[in-house]
């Protein structure tokens, strides 16, 4: 269920992107043709960045996307990038909580208060607010089921599923 989640995510996150491209592209043509243009566009496209960058975050983090750095660990033997991965994956709850809190915070000011972009469209800021949070919650869902995971598989003997990278390093040592 949990993955069904990340993808339809993943989709709203493409769609975001394709809605980015198309909304700058007529907002430019406008400009030149007929020096008007979109209303609001630099609202939509700050709001659709935000959806654009927060929802693929649980899906990157299922599939062990995000950004790491190898230089040392890898040098180290697999169970201790087992247990590194664990406590990078405590980093990250950690670091995602406040994130999660200030997005609570603010979707439920954003709603109670009614506020709104001023512009020509006036155009209600918690939309924006609720998928950011929305995004934040099932990033760190994902990243603490992982972490689950990857204890029970170190204290059950094996090794985690390492980043991308590590996982191709190791190949050939995992067959020997």
């Amino acid at each position: 269920m949990l993955y069904r989640i990340e993808r339809l995510l993943l989709d709203l996150a493409c769609c975001a992107v394709v809605a980015l491209g198309l909304l700058i592209t007529v907002s430019v043509l406008l400009r030149i043709t007929v020096n008007s243009g979109v209303p609001d566009t630099i609202v939509m496209v700050r709001e659709l960045m935000v959806v654009a960058i927060v929802l693929p975050l649980a899906a990157a983090t299922t599939a062990r996307a995000h950004i790491v750095v190898e230089f040392l660990s890898n040098r180290l033997p697999m169970r201790a990038q087992g247990w590194l991965v664990v406590f990078g994956g405590l980093v990250g709850l950690f670091a995602l909580s406040p994130l999660l809190y200030a997005g609570w915070s603010e979707v439920t000011h954003t709603i109670g208060s009614g506020s709104y972009y001023f512009g020509q469209l006036n155009l209600p800021k918690w939309p924006g607010r609720v998928l950011f949070l929305i995004g934040m919650s099932f990033c760190w869902l994902r990243l603490l089921l992982l972490v689950i995971a990857d204890i029970r598989t170190l204290r059950a003997g094996g090794i985690p599923a390492l980043s991308e990278t590590t996982s191709s390093t190791f190949a050939e040592e995992d067959h020997s």
